[in-house]
């Protein structure tokens, strides 16, 4: 009997000792400690901490590495990297290892040294009916209330309404107006210094339309940074990349109680939180099993983030050089200080408003102007707000309070329009109001003012009217000697071979006359399939001009390419991508489909391709998921065969000088093409570099060599290749890239995760699933390693693209461990570099319009 009770007693204690390992390893089985209460306490000595249901937060103290200073904060439990979602004392920190938390009465207090009171909740109304207790919930807000009432309204006091500097999911931000208080975020003082830092994010009341602002407060100045743009309903309309995901969902709330807003996710497992640094607001994605956070969003993005950049009544647009533009009926206030690209004193009307017949030119995809002027109006619609402003004489300008079903509400300026910017994506309509004299007219009205011009002439004088027609008679004449009009047949364009004898060198060095087949089109039907060069049919503008989409009578879809006529490409650059594109058919190449020549214009007639430009999906938030690994591999496979194309098995030996994301289009497949040839150089086969005294191209794409020394070559593609391949697979921009390690670009920071194993910390985030059939790690692990055999700061290391598209097509085939990359460090900036007096310097991150002729 006694032998059994020994191998019951010892089976019991086997039980109890494996069931007590399954609970501690067992994430499942995990037991977590939550509350605490009024009899209960946290000190630093004893290391215990609160961890919420789930496990995701942890609460406890924890000391700076730097600094022996010690803070209550709640963090990430589950994450690699610690990351801080709250701070209780962050202005008062504990100096040494003793340290208390406890409830006191109603109040939770941090007691330091001497039982000298550190941090406190500072709740003073009512007495306890019964015990209160701690508590961390699951979604990391730590909250005291009575131990009998578990309701969200009962707590009597939480730390989500005491933000520091990170924004969590179902936290808000903005104002209680119950309680008055205003929950703003404000960033930590350095990575190792939680007090608070001189920026903040807070919702600013004092605009007629409430909007997010990031201010930096320095020496007591309060200067204003970034705006979020006021909600239209949908979106902010000033960052319209934060939407997109479909396991995040955004509330924004207005009403009598509160203005705030908050966000959730629809999806757990994901963690998401926002938070502000010195200088920047970022968004931040984690999923498991990652072992470090995915920068989703930031904020400034760009060039055209910072606020009053542009001056009044101008717009900053990221595509176009200068970023600064005039709004149409505007010209620069300044034009000294204009042509410098100093836009800040921004432009003046050319025809003041009249305050009767005025009108409203629409702009799309606008971050609305600084609401500090504006009124807003909730009971009308938009037609009722353009009859609003229309009635009064100051108004100039309005805007949907909410785009959605059609527009909603009305918001109006009486001031000057301020802090204004464009967008590719996003944004939301803006009327501004014009003189009618400013406004395009249509064709009719300008039928109607023909005739009346035409009715006054005659009556003044009928002289005038024979000088008219003489001149139009002499002009049209002249047109017809000047070119071969092109005929309108059916529902046909049709375009003339026509032969145009040209100079050119020779790879022999003398002189030879080249015929040039260019397929010409008539400019009316240019401008007809354009709807005159309509707004609408705007798709893109850069360096050299405006790209619009256009339509043929017979229904064929054309991209028109219009050089601006400040644009400094001049007839031999647009000869040249003429001469170009007309000889090269490859399917990775964009197609010319012919070009218009017409006294002041130049015209370039392209295919039109359905997913406009590589950027646009690759940087964008919301069509970025949409480009799985399979997807982006087959686009790099195909940049990579037209490449090759242009320097090998072309007619001729083609550098394309200005390979980017940009200048790579998309048709309705997907199928990339590379574009945009007006800087490209023609080689002779037994040429394998050239020097140039203007360098021409893009920041963050050019090699080394060709950007200090203006030497250039088949290598100097194969870099920018290297470039484009590496921001295909991290979904980042090389330029601008922002890594916890500042010195770091993107190629700087591929190149120290390749070294130290983990090259796939840097890929987009959106394309790993290790469920799906298109994530292949090991063939994004072989690209990352062919993008930086292309980066390599030496030219003689780069492969040729016949070697790049062989080990992309060959998982046999052998890839050497890559060197060095150039440009590795963010200061040794392009600007930092200088050159001879007598030779042109010309480097931006805006494409300039200049060929090097030879």
């Amino acid at each position: 009997m006694k032998r059994v009770q020994n191998i019951y007693h010892h089976s019991y204690t086997s039980f109890l000792l494996v069931f007590l390992v399954l609970i501690l390893f067992h994430p499942a089985l995990s037991i977590y400690v939550n509350t605490m209460s009024s009899s209960e306490s946290l000190t630093i000595s004893s290391n215990r901490t609160l961890v919420s249901p789930g496990g995701v937060f942890e609460l406890g103290f924890f000391k700076t590495l730097e600094r022996s200073r010690w803070y209550l904060g709640i963090w990430y439990k589950k994450v690699p990297w610690k990351t801080y979602a709250w701070v209780a004392n962050r202005d008062n920190p504990l100096s040494n290892s003793i340290g208390t938390l406890k409830i006191s009465g109603n109040n939770l207090v941090l007691l330091g040294q001497s039982n000298n009171t550190v941090w406190s909740t500072n709740f003073t109304r009512g007495n306890a009916r019964s015990p209160v207790i701690a508590e961390l919930l699951p979604n990391g807000n730590f909250v005291m209330r009575h131990s009998n009432n578990k309701d969200s309204n009962g707590f009597l006091w939480q730390s989500f309404d005491f933000p520091t500097d990170t924004l969590l999911p179902e936290m808000k931000l903005g104002y209680n107006l119950k309680t008055g208080r205003n929950r703003f975020l404000t960033s930590w003082k350095s990575s190792d210094d939680p007090s608070s830092g001189n920026f903040a994010y807070k919702l600013d009341l004092r605009r007629g339309l409430p909007e997010f602002i990031l201010i930096n407060t320095f020496l007591n100045q309060r200067v204003e940074t970034q705006r979020s743009g006021p909600w239209n309903g949908m979106e902010f309309s000033g960052i319209p990349e934060v939407q997109g995901l479909n396991y995040m969902v955004y509330n924004y709330t207005e009403n009598s109680e509160e203005i705030s807003y908050s966000f959730h996710m629809t999806n757990q497992s994901i963690y998401s939180r926002l938070t502000v640094s010195e200088l920047t607001l970022n968004r931040f994605t984690w999923i498991p099993p990652s072992s470090a956070w995915s920068l989703f969003w930031t904020l400034p993005t760009d060039v055209c983030d910072p606020l009053y950049l542009c001056g009044s009544y101008s717009y900053c647009d990221l595509i176009t050089s200068p970023n600064c533009n005039c709004i149409r009926g505007f010209v620069p206030k300044n034009p000294q200080q204009w042509d410098l690209r100093d836009g800040t004193q921004g432009c003046v009307r050319t025809t003041q408003m009249s305050c009767s017949g005025d009108g409203f030119l629409r702009l799309n995809n606008m971050n609305l102007p600084d609401t500090k002027t504006a009124t807003v109006d909730r009971t009308i619609d938009v037609k009722k707000c353009e009859e609003r402003c229309l009635s009064d004489c100051n108004c100039t300008s309005f805007a949907a309070a909410d785009v959605r079903n059609g527009g909603l509400g009305c918001v109006f300026w009486t001031g000057e329009l301020v802090a204004i910017r464009k967008f590719a994506v996003g944004g939301q309509d803006l009327y501004v109001r014009l003189n009618a004299a400013d406004l395009d007219l249509s064709s009719g009205e300008k039928r109607d003012r023909t005739g009346k011009i035409i009715g006054w002439s005659i009556g003044v004088s009928v002289m005038l009217i024979l000088s008219v027609i003489v001149f139009c008679f002499w002009r049209r004449k002249h047109k017809q000697a000047k070119a071969d009009a092109t005929p309108i047949v059916g529902n046909q364009v049709l375009m003339n071979e026509v032969v145009l004898p040209r100079k050119k060198r020779n790879f022999s060095g003398e002189d030879e006359v080249e015929n040039l087949e260019l397929p010409l089109m008539e400019f009316e039907a240019v401008v007809t399939a354009t709807e005159h060069f309509s707004d609408f049919n705007k798709v893109g503008k850069g360096g050299f001009g405006v790209v619009y989409k256009g339509r043929l009578v017979d229904g064929q879809e054309i991209a028109v390419k219009r050089l601006s006529e400040m644009s400094a490409q001049g007839t031999d650059e647009f000869m040249n991508e003429v001469r170009l594109i007309a000889k090269l058919q490859h399917n990775n190449l964009v197609r010319l489909l012919g070009c218009c020549v017409y006294e002041g214009e130049k015209i370039l007639i392209y295919e039109y391709l359905e997913n406009l430009s590589l950027d646009s999906h690759l940087f964008d938030g919301s069509r970025s998921c949409k480009l799985n690994w399979q997807m982006r591999f087959d686009i790099i496979n195909g940049i990579a065969r037209g490449l090759l194309y242009l320097h090998q098995d072309s007619r001729f030996r083609i550098i394309h000088r200005d390979l980017k994301a940009s200048n790579v289009l998309l048709d309705k497949d997907m199928t990339p093409k590379i574009s945009d040839f007006g800087m490209a150089r023609i080689f002779g086969r037994d040429e394998t570099e050239a020097d140039t005294r203007k360098v021409v191209g893009t920041y963050g794409y050019m090699s080394p060599e060709y950007a200090m020394n203006g030497t250039f070559s088949m290598k100097s593609d194969v870099f920018s290749f290297g470039v484009l391949l590496l921001e295909i697979i991290s979904g980042k921009r090389n330029k601008g890239f922002c890594d916890s390690d500042s010195s770091l670009n993107l190629l700087g920071c591929v190149w120290r995760n390749w070294k130290e194993g983990q090259g796939l910390e840097i890929v987009d985030r959106v394309i790993i699933d290790s469920s799906s059939p298109t994530f292949r790690p090991s063939e994004i692990s072989r690209c990352l390693q062919i993008g930086l055999l292309c980066v390599q700061e030496r030219v003689e290391d780069r492969p040729m693209m016949s070697s790049v598209v062989l080990m992309l097509g060959s998982e046999a085939a052998l890839i050497p461990q890559p060197k060095q990359p150039g440009y590795c460090v963010s200061g040794s900036s392009l600007e930092t570099y200088s050159r001879r007096d007598d030779e042109n310097w010309t480097v931006n991150q805006i494409t300039m319009s200049i060929i090097d002729a030879r």
